[in-house]
């Protein structure tokens, strides 16, 4: 059963908190964070990308990077300034973006939950982006941004979640993007404790490298410990936790940079050995089973011929692996996702738009628009301790960096 704990959070006063809120960290690369937190010395982007702070090809995984993140952080404490709870606490995080809404707990979770596998992952992790974050935390002492979990809902989890929203809330602003950030505290943190000892099994949805690197963390503190008893910060991780039925997941869109040596009209023909190919289709397909292709300014749908996948295996039966299996491997020679540098992957977020910008620009030979992973394909491959293809799920909206800080 899931073990979650109440936490006293590090965090901003209300008036300077739409400052101090920043995007996760790697949804934005060095000169997107740059640029987002120029002339606002609050964000926490400083922290969380303190290379912007550092002259212009510094390495982002030296030394020099996290001793800044450090200090980007103390100077963040004394100047904002941030100011850690008292008493541990429960917290409610809604987000509204448009006309979709998702409220979810804020607590620490047990790495050891994540270690036994009662919270399951559905992505591998990268080394060098678990090193990353593990020497980001371990220089900092702190949980800086939160791992995005989900559970097969309970109706009695909602009620709370609902009446303790019935509260004033501590934090509601409106960020940059649109996306409206409501936070509360939970009048009664053990009752929620006790709730989600009710429930079996968590679920990564966003946010395996900040998992990873708390237990490699939780690992090297334990072992500099002279008398480790379980109860240490350490032994927790930050976390916000969604019930399945609130998410929303967007496409992960691919577009591949040539055509591997064909012509589009030999391209084409190739599809059409496997796929039936329907021309001036839409740009977004509308089931599972089927793909949009922008190839020579021109949408194409794409459905296989032979539609028939193993019903026991949940990883082969996705659409993104269909098309890897079907198409971007035996066709295009893209053998792997994640270090093939012919191909790249657009969030849903950015819409048919941007493919079709970069078709028609020559940064892509050819785009692939995808209908979304579901929820369920997620909980189905996690409880078959499966492996998603890299950028299988692109979720909206995003949670913020910097609201709500764990000290270990």
């Amino acid at each position: 059963m899931a073990v979650i704990q109440p936490f006293r959070a590090l965090r901003p006063p209300p008036d300077k908190v739409a400052l101090v809120a920043s995007p996760p960290y790697d949804v934005v690369s060095t000169e997107e964070a740059r640029t987002l937190a120029a002339d606002n010395p609050l964000s926490f982007l400083h922290v969380s990308r303190p290379e912007i702070d550092l002259p212009q090809g510094t390495d982002i995984y030296s030394d020099a990077v996290y001793r800044k993140a450090a200090d980007n952080l103390e100077k963040l404490v004394e100047e904002c300034p941030l100011k850690e709870e008292e008493i541990p606490s429960v917290y409610l995080y809604r987000l509204i973006m448009g006309d979709h809404e998702q409220i979810g707990v804020v607590a620490c979770c047990s790495v050891d939950d994540y270690d036994n596998n009662v919270i399951r992952k559905h992505e591998r992790t990268r080394r060098d982006k678990e090193d990353d974050r593990t020497h980001h935390l371990l220089t900092l002492n702190s949980q800086t941004g939160p791992v995005f979990l989900t559970y097969r809902a309970v109706p009695d989890i909602d009620t709370m979640v609902m009446e303790a929203t019935i509260s004033e809330a501590i934090y509601d602003f409106t960020a940059d993007d649109g996306v409206r950030h409501t936070i509360w505290h939970a009048p009664d943190a053990v009752r929620f404790v006790q709730a989600f000892r009710e429930v079996p099994l968590l679920y990564i949805a966003d946010g395996h490298h900040r998992a990873a690197s708390a237990s490699r963390a939780r690992a090297e503190l334990k072992e500099r410990s002279f008398s480790h008893t379980g109860d240490e910060e350490y032994n927790f991780f930050l976390t916000v936790i969604f019930p399945d039925n609130q998410l929303r997941i967007l496409p992960y869109n691919r577009i591949v940079r040539d055509l591997n040596n064909l012509t589009p009209g030999e391209f084409l023909l190739k599809v059409k050995t496997k796929f039936k190919v329907i021309e001036d289709a839409p740009a977004t397909p509308e089931n599972p089973g089927q793909w949009s292709m922008y190839l020579a300014k021109r949408w194409y749908g794409l459905s296989l011929k032979d539609s028939s996948a193993p019903t026991d295996d949940p990883v082969v039966a996705l659409d993104v692996s269909l098309l890897q299996d079907h198409l971007l491997d035996p066709i295009l020679g893209i053998k792997d996702l994640r270090t093939d540098k012919r191909i790249d992957f657009i969030g849903g977020i950015r819409g048919t738009e941007e493919l079709e910008r970069l078709v028609t620009e020559g940064k892509a030979a050819v785009a692939f628009s995808l209908c979304p992973t579901t929820v369920e394909d997620l909980l189905r491959v996690s409880d078959a301790d499966g492996v998603m293809p890299p950028k299988s799920t692109w979720f909206e909206p995003k949670l913020r960096d910097g609201i709500l800080i764990h000290n270990i």
